[in-house]
């Protein structure tokens, strides 16, 4: 009994040998088969298998107590590591790979939402995957372990991934998890705080369960990572913003070294003009700055100076493009043939000329401007060439007619002295000039109406929308065709322009600008828009419409020709055309009721074409000359009231 107590304890000793030296777990069994062997049974045997199996208890929470301690060195490594800046990319890469390691899984990755946020997830930073097929993976809305545990807020796991129906699946990422053999997938939320929420994903390529404390570490693990994604997120963008800063700063540098480079070109270009110089220098200067070929043109496209390689070839090919490019009045350059590129020269509203450079069929922000600046210092040197007061002179101008719009009129002897000082005489016939054009061209038209009435020194001005001009002369058609003519040119439908007068003194001029706006709603009433026409133009309609009833003038222009003939021939042609119009235009019933033949009839009627134009029988011209002849009656009566009495002249056949 002595041996048996004793081989016993030698059992027990050799259990906590064992422990203390971390054994393996079949060598405690085969010290337990080794006391049977020695014949210890009963409660001896108890015993010692009592105490193996206290020595594996404690031996497996001394391993797990290891393992744990291991595992929160691995966590505070990692939270070390990640403690130092990183990008997204690198902070994900290290977050699936510590995952990994710290589970003993065979993948890991995160899914986060995708740019849109659309509510699909994506996967990023995979580690351990062996196939390709995860590229570009996306997870639809609500499907996967991903979106289970977002909505739970809480880990989810699962032993076996493609069988558990506790969750909606997504077909591709099943395709992609068979591909990969994967089953077990434990999934924790991967806490952020500044975006929007992502998950945390660990796999095995076997069926297993994991336990409490490998769920806990894991989300120990996500919960750093979280945070030290969104120091990430926050990095990256202020990277991104710094970068953009820099790329701002360095482009306003670069934009100040431009604008301090053509403020001294400017500089240096208005110094040549204000120093007296010639334009064949300020060209020259122009080709110095913008390496190309300079023509400078007049308003009416004559060459002023040139500089650059312009053989004659080029100088056909800028004498092309002018002739195509017409008056351009848009102050940016405007490209024309053969990389030529042209801008206007203007002087406030008046336009004196063009500028024309080959600069190729693209322009850079630099060049343009300092093309600008070439055309205002030759718009400069050009208006101190002409005297210095181009602009101020229109400023008058347009001054000056606008008082004589107003209806209370300045005192007489200012307005004369006024324009006196331009070089106008309102004691001279003038007509007053409406024209009305598009909407769009309105601008351009008044700075080419402002151009035609210098040119003719007359006054120029917009006056209720409408462009008005004051011109020498006294034929007010001939006037209204020529600003017609000179604004047509311009892109767009041609203007409506009407002319009234010749009005002879300052307070008329209001009066014929009334009779000529009356003039200009009368045609566009009647469909005439985009046509010249003047109120002794329009027949009975001008009549109408002028201020001061003119029945004489009216007469004379539509039976004139036929009341001479009578008079110095002493023919009866008027009596002819009453006849044939009372009797509806019947040469017949007219012979009849001037007891002549028919053949008289029709040989006067062939004299009064002669005398009126061949389409006097037409309605419109007929309606006129049938009111002329009345009004000649009414005149014939009340002057044979008013002269004594005596004998009536005989009349014969024309």
């Amino acid at each position: 009994m002595s041996q048996k107590k004793d081989a016993s304890v030698a059992a027990v000793l050799d259990l906590l040998d064992l422990l203390a030296g971390e054994g393996p777990a079949n060598r405690f069994e085969a010290v337990v088969e080794e006391a049977r062997r020695q014949g210890v049974t009963g409660a001896d045997l108890r015993r010692v298998e009592q105490t193996k199996r206290l020595a594996l208890a404690i031996q497996a929470r001394l391993e797990r107590r290891q393992q744990w301690s291991a595992a929160l060195t691995t966590l505070v490594d990692t939270a070390s590591d990640l403690a130092s800046p990183h990008t997204v990319e690198d902070t994900l890469k290290i977050i699936t790979r510590r995952a990994r390691l710290l589970l003993g899984a065979d993948v890991a990755w995160v899914t986060l939402p995708t740019a849109e946020d659309d509510g699909e997830f994506r996967l990023h930073s995979l580690d351990g995957h062996v196939t390709m097929l995860n590229a570009r993976l996306r997870l639809p809305k609500g499907a996967g372990l991903a979106a289970a545990v977002l909505a739970h807020r809480a880990p989810l796991w699962t032993s076996d991934y493609l069988t558990d129906d506790s969750f909606r699946h997504a077909g591709e990422l099943d395709q992609w998890i068979s591909a990969e053999g994967l089953h077990a997938v434990l999934a924790v939320p991967l806490s952020r705080t500044a975006a929007a929420a992502g998950s945390l994903h660990v796999a095995d390529r076997s069926v297993r369960h994991f336990s409490a404390d490998e769920i806990a570490l894991v989300n120990m693990l996500a919960e750093i990572g979280g945070v030290a994604l969104d120091r990430a997120v926050y990095l990256d963008e202020t990277v991104a913003e710094m970068s953009a800063l820099r790329e701002r700063v360095l482009r306003a540098e670069a934009g100040q070294a431009d604008a301090r480079g053509l403020a001294a070109a400017q500089g240096a270009l208005l110094d040549l003009v204000l120093g007296g110089c010639d334009p064949q220098l300020l060209v020259e200067e122009c080709r110095l700055r913008l390496g190309a070929p300079v023509l400078l043109c007049g308003p009416r496209g004559a060459a002023i100076a040139a500089s650059g390689d312009l053989s004659g070839g080029a100088l056909e090919d800028f004498a092309r493009a002018a002739k195509d490019a017409g008056t351009l009045l848009d102050p940016s350059p405007a490209l024309l043939d053969d990389g030529i590129w042209c801008l206007p020269v203007l002087a406030g509203s008046h336009h004196l000329g063009a500028l024309y450079v080959q600069a190729g069929p693209a322009l850079s922000g630099d060049t343009a401007q300092l093309l600008r600046y070439a055309a205002r210092a030759a718009a400069v040197l050009l208006s101190l060439q002409e005297g210095g007061g181009t602009v101020l002179e229109g400023q008058f101008r347009d001054e000056l007619l606008g008082d004589l719009l107003i209806s209370a009129p300045r005192p007489r002897d200012v307005l004369e002295r006024r324009a006196r000082r331009l070089g106008i005489g309102l004691d001279q016939p003038h007509v007053v000039v409406v024209a009305r054009p598009d909407g769009d061209a309105q601008a351009h038209a008044a700075t080419r109406a402002s151009s035609c009435a210098r040119r003719l020194n007359g006054l120029q001005t917009t006056h209720e929308g409408d462009i008005v001009l004051l011109l020498p002369g006294t034929d007010p058609g001939a006037a209204a065709r020529t600003v017609h003519d000179e604004l047509s040119s311009l892109p767009g439908s041609p203007p409506t322009v009407s002319g009234a007068g010749p009005v002879s003194d300052p307070g008329a001029v209001l009066h014929g600008y009334r009779e000529a706006a009356r003039c200009l709603d009368a045609m566009i009433a009647l469909g005439a828009t985009g046509t010249p026409a003047s109120t002794h133009e329009m027949g009975f309609v001008g009549l109408l419409l002028s201020d001061q009833v003119d029945a004489e003038r009216f007469i004379q222009s539509t039976i004139g020709a036929v009341l001479d003939y009578d008079e110095q021939r002493l023919t009866e042609l008027v009596r002819t055309l009453d006849a044939y119009f009372d009797t509806g235009g019947s040469p017949t019933y007219a012979a009849e009721k001037l007891h002549v033949h028919p053949n008289t009839v029709a040989r006067r009627l062939e004299r009064i074409g002669d005398l009126i134009g061949p389409d006097w029988q037409r309605p419109e011209r007929a309606l006129e000359i049938q009111l002329a002849l009345r009004m000649s009656r009414i005149r014939r009566v009340l002057r044979e009231r008013k002269a004594p009495p005596g004998d009536a002249a005989g009349a014969q056949d024309a």
